[in-house]
């Protein structure tokens, strides 16, 4: 099936991309309500934080339970229970009355946040092939970038108003609002003639499939890198630099502009200027590279300007690499795309996961240890694209 006509792409591009910012918006937007929600609620500052991790732990588990599951029963039915699963937990944290309910509400959820990010990628794949979906996946990238910037930002201002409950609210609207969008505008993508079950065979044919394998890889692994300054960069920024909450939410809502733009640049360019795989290989270079920089400003004490730009050039190629990443990833597999896809978010929240637990275990975040994990993770995707799987290769290789 094609999108042809502008004015659905737009409508299909804004509800998937808001779809697949779930995460992040849901994770950013309540990151200022912390400390309050630990003065109120009577709690310690460890168990809030648990309310993130839940969060984040729901969000990889979720999305291989209803990825498999869309390929059996179609895309619209899951994403529709993901989103009511969405507004039942939103609405559930914002009555919360302690901590253990709140930590509750966040798993229900990350539960249904996991239905938009697995089944937007999986409806991608639906609807477009080759070239033309990997310049989609770069057009979601506007969302994914423009959701880091204004986050905390809105989250912020809530709380000079009003209370952390808010935030929770205004969650439940948003996605009251996709849910009403996803009824009323966004048809099943996958007929039941195309329609699979999934099963341990199907796992099994992706793991066992070395070109998938090397694209959801190097994509988890990039995406480690940025999860690391995600986790880190506050730390950092704030307590060793000196940076005010303010500054940082500059700096952090640029890095997130960068991502717009890499993404929207790589959409220009993808069978232009360049196939996937060389626009995929020269992101990557740039982002080790930009990573190295980040280590060199971190240990040799150099000006903080020069930190703030290698931390952009890394967190800018996240928009390049994701959306030629996944597009050669689920190229092959549109058969069973819902389970390619709940891979891929599954590696990617694992293995970011793991990263920024290895960088904070020595103790307090250093810029050090963040500039070593950046880097460790961006040449370790960019060593597995360069070691290519033995398959017949297209001639631009």
């Amino acid at each position: 099936m094609l999108i042809t006509r502008v004015d659905h792409r737009l409508r299909l591009a804004l509800i998937l991309g808001s779809l697949s910012g779930f995460g992040p918006l849901t994770i950013d937007m309540y990151l200022p309500a912390m400390p309050g929600m630990a003065d109120e609620l009577r709690t310690s500052p460890s168990l809030v934080q648990l309310t993130l991790t839940v969060f984040v732990v729901g969000l990889a588990v979720g999305q291989v339970i209803v990825g498999p599951l869309s390929d059996s029963w179609g895309r619209r039915r899951p994403l529709l229970t993901g989103i009511v699963l969405y507004l039942i937990g939103s609405v559930w944290c914002a009555v919360a009355p302690t901590v253990e309910w709140l930590i509750a509400g966040r798993v229900v959820q990350s539960l249904g946040a996991a239905a938009g990010i697995v089944l937007a990628r999986a409806i991608v794949r639906d609807l477009f092939q080759g070239t033309a979906m990997t310049r989609f996946f770069s057009t979601l990238m506007v969302v994914n970038g423009v959701a880091p910037i204004l986050a905390p930002v809105l989250g912020g201002q809530l709380l000079r108003v009003t209370t952390w409950r808010a935030v929770f609210v205004v969650l439940a609207g948003i996605g009251l609002v996709l849910l009403l969008a996803v009824v009323f505008t966004l048809p099943e993508t996958l007929p039941a003639d195309n329609r699979a079950r999934t099963d341990l065979r199907t796992f099994r044919t992706l793991v066992t499939d070395p070109s998938y394998l090397r694209y959801v890889l190097t994509a988890a692994l990039m995406f480690a890198a940025v999860f690391a300054y995600i986790s880190g960069s506050s730390f950092v920024l704030q307590d060793a630099y000196g940076l005010s909450a303010q500054q940082f939410s500059l700096v952090f809502g640029l890095n997130g502009l960068g991502i717009v733009l890499l993404g929207q640049l790589n959409g220009l360019l993808v069978g232009r200027v360049a196939a996937e795989r060389t626009l995929l290989r020269i992101s990557l270079t740039i982002a080790t590279l930009g990573s190295a920089g980040v280590l060199a400003g971190a240990t040799l004490g150099l000006p903080l300007l020069f930190l703030l730009v290698a931390l952009f050039v890394v967190v800018s190629m996240l928009g390049m690499v994701l959306a030629n990443a996944t597009s050669l990833a689920l190229d092959g597999h549109g058969g069973a795309a819902g389970a390619a896809s709940s891979l891929q978010g599954l590696l990617q929240f694992l293995i970011g996961g793991l990263a920024a637990s290895a960088m904070s275990l020595p103790g307090p975040v250093t810029a050090t240890a963040m500039a070593v994990t950046m880097l460790i993770c961006s040449a370790a995707a960019l060593t597995v694209l360069l070691l290519r799987p033995v398959v017949p290769q297209p001639a631009d290789e």
